[in-house]
């Protein structure tokens, strides 16, 4: 039996609709299931060909489980090694590299020295930075927002660099970015699944969270088309199974604004229910495919072109 398990955390909507789903499919020898844990041993199996990763992010110790799963021959969407390099700032750095138009953006050091560290630790470090050359760069106004996570936390519009100063003294031992603010005429969220399945919704940032899904944008074919091939060509480079890509469309141009989500929100609540009809249907469709190629004890894992290219290079030398 394929077993295909849900790890989550305190979302209910999705992972309970995803493995009923799998199931209401009746797949031969395929069948789902919350991930249920009591012990982990290390070069131990799960016994999941397929786990669904939701909470990781969040708690390190599902994060470990799930490598060691993975190196067992589970395959985890999405993959663990991967999730726990990426971050926003590479994410752009590598748009630049493949064609996809983002703001200009810059890394800021955190406000505050990490835990453990002194002034002596970042000897290589300008102080004070080249604040004239960078607010150049940017403009305002401008966006201020961490290099990791998501969920819209710490996240600043900034009109000046008084502004600027007065948030950033703010965040602490966050390590931000700062960014160039498109003014878009039309914004879009998208679901990428398996590097294949896309799913394009009109968003609407500026609204109150729960009304963000109410935007009427409506894309011609050209620009659909366009989009989907952003999308398609960010995720597979990247390497993320399931993963979501913003666009703002200013001047005719989509710009990538963020796309390093590998646990998208997908609750019924947010969403709204076409979207969640066919994120649910996608997910459980997606991961049957997996269980039924998966291969016990080996590498059932995605890697992204990035890596996969990378990798090519040094078996060269």
């Amino acid at each position: 039996m394929k077993k295909i398990g849900m790890l989550y955390g305190q979302e209910r909507s999705f992972p309970l609709a995803f493995v009923e789903r799998v199931n209401a499919k009746q797949v031969e020898g395929v069948e789902a299931e919350a991930v249920h844990i009591n012990q982990v041993m290390q070069g131990v199996s799960t016994n999941y060909a397929v786990i669904f990763d939701r909470i990781s992010q969040d708690v390190p110790f599902y994060r470990a489980y799930l490598k060691n799963a993975a190196l067992c021959g589970a395959a985890v969407i999405n993959n663990p090694f991967w999730f726990s390099a990426d971050e926003k700032f590479f994410n752009n750095c590598l748009a630049t590299k493949i064609n996809v138009p983002v703001p200009k953006t810059v890394i800021l050091p955190s406000n505050a020295l990490p835990t453990d560290t002194s002034e002596a630790s970042f000897s290589n470090l300008a102080f004070p930075l080249d604040w004239d050359s960078i607010f150049n760069h940017i403009g305002f106004p401008a966006y201020m927002k961490p290099h990791a996570g998501g969920g819209w936390k710490s996240v600043y519009q900034l009109n000046s660099k008084e502004e600027f100063f007065e948030k950033y003294a703010e965040t602490d031992q966050l390590v931000m970015l700062l960014q160039e603010e498109i003014k878009f005429e039309e914004y879009y969220r998208c679901y990428c699944i398996g590097g294949k399945y896309v799913r394009i919704m009109p968003y609407e940032p500026r609204n109150p969270h729960h009304l963000r899904y109410a935007a009427e944008f409506t894309p011609t074919p050209e620009r659909y088309q366009q989009m989907e091939e952003i999308v398609l060509r960010i995720c597979r480079y990247l390497g993320y199974d399931f993963n979501t890509v913003e666009l703002a469309i200013r001047d005719g141009v989509p710009y990538a604004i963020d796309f390093c989500n590998p646990a998208p929100d997908a609750d019924l609540a947010s969403v709204g229910a076409s979207n969640f009809e066919w994120v649910v249907e996608t997910a459980a469709t997606y991961a049957i495919e997996r269980a039924l190629m998966q291969v016990e004890d080996q590498d059932n894992l995605t890697w992204g072109e990035y890596i996969k290219r990378s990798a090519i290079k040094t078996k060269l030398y």
